[in-house]
């Protein structure tokens, strides 16, 4: 009898075992095929330099092509909804952004919602902004803007690239924390010429698009906006140096379908990870001017939720509303 009670009790251990051996080998398995990388963005921008590099090393990697595709419109939403509605098996991925946890608060009739329906797979990088003035504003550090903005209120134009983008949050949230007043203005376009140009004087522009000009005298850096000092301008104070607990910055993250298999999310994971650590794709990320945020699902998860808390906050105390 105990012989008897020892096998049916190893058979029943092997049985229980059986349906966790098809998620298994589906992950040692994938892809079979090719992965699509959604990029809520047009093709050049820096999230679409970042998904095509994380995607090429994913490819050379994995044996299958990691094919980025750029579905831009609507602030990200377009794409961000396609990959809500995409079949949760790790073919079909999203290019996660500042903009997802912007638009959570920003856009209040979405058919989605983003912390609900897209699963944090992997942190990758961010890319902290830069404060900087047309050399016509008589302010050479941050304090100096500060003074001058409160002793003309509503003379500065502020300009950014839309209601609700990076540089525009990021503004925002720094005329909450300094109580200063400056005119919000909206481009569609590049914004970079009418600043050099003096027609707006203030703006929070991504360094790499920037930092030409301001080597070239044309642009003036007061501050840096991430938490510590960028790489590539590591003589530029941040803005926290002045203004205590102030960071924005634009990141990108991977993020899947909600019912994906827990296995499939740790394979990416583990292989973003893998890519952060490799000397190539550090230093290609280091030339865009951005820096690495390995994460695992759970912290990059963590992460957004503080994220959209953050901005959500901005979006409610700034009034901000979609562009019509």
């Amino acid at each position: 009898m105990k012989l008897a009670r020892r096998k049916f009790l190893h058979l029943t251990a092997a049985t229980s075992a059986l349906p966790f051996l098809p998620r298994a080998a589906m992950a040692e398995s994938y892809p079979t095929r090719p992965v699509r990388i959604i990029v809520t963005v047009a093709a050049g921008l820096t999230p679409d330099i970042v998904a095509r590099l994380m995607g090429q090393w994913l490819s050379d990697r994995l044996g299958q092509q990691f094919i980025v595709e750029n579905r831009p419109g609507a602030s990200g939403n377009i794409g961000t909804e396609l990959v809500v509605r995409a079949p949760a098996d790790g073919y079909t991925l999203l290019l996660v952004t500042q903009m997802n946890a912007v638009n959570a608060a920003l856009f209040t009739n979405l058919n989605f919602n983003f912390m609900r329906d897209i699963v944090p797979v992997a942190g990758i990088a961010r890319s902290p902004l830069v404060l900087e003035v047309n050399p016509s504003v008589p302010a050479k550090t941050v304090p100096e803007l500060i003074a001058y903005a409160k002793a003309n209120p509503g003379k500065l134009t502020m300009a950014s690239g839309g209601e609700g983008s990076p540089p525009h949050v990021a503004g925002e949230l720094f005329k909450m924390m300094t109580g200063v007043d400056m005119l919000h203005v909206p481009y569609r376009g590049n914004m970079l010429p009418d600043l050099i140009g003096g027609q707006v004087q203030v703006y929070f522009g991504v360094i790499a698009g920037s930092i030409g000009f301001i080597r070239a005298g044309k642009l003036r850096a007061l501050a840096t906006t991430g938490a510590a000092r960028s790489q590539v301008l590591p003589d530029v104070p941040t803005v926290g140096e002045f203004v205590p607990g102030y960071e924005a910055s634009s990141w990108y993250g991977i993020g899947a379908p909600k019912a994906i298999k827990n296995d499939l999310v740790e394979k990416l994971s583990g292989e973003i990870s893998a890519a952060l650590a490799d000397p190539a794709v550090k230093g290609r990320l280091a030339d865009l001017g951005v820096e690495l945020m390995p994460m695992t699902p759970a912290a990059f998860g963590k992460f957004l939720t503080d994220e959209t808390e953050k901005w959500g906050k901005v979006v409610k105390v700034a009034s901000i509303r979609p562009a019509l």
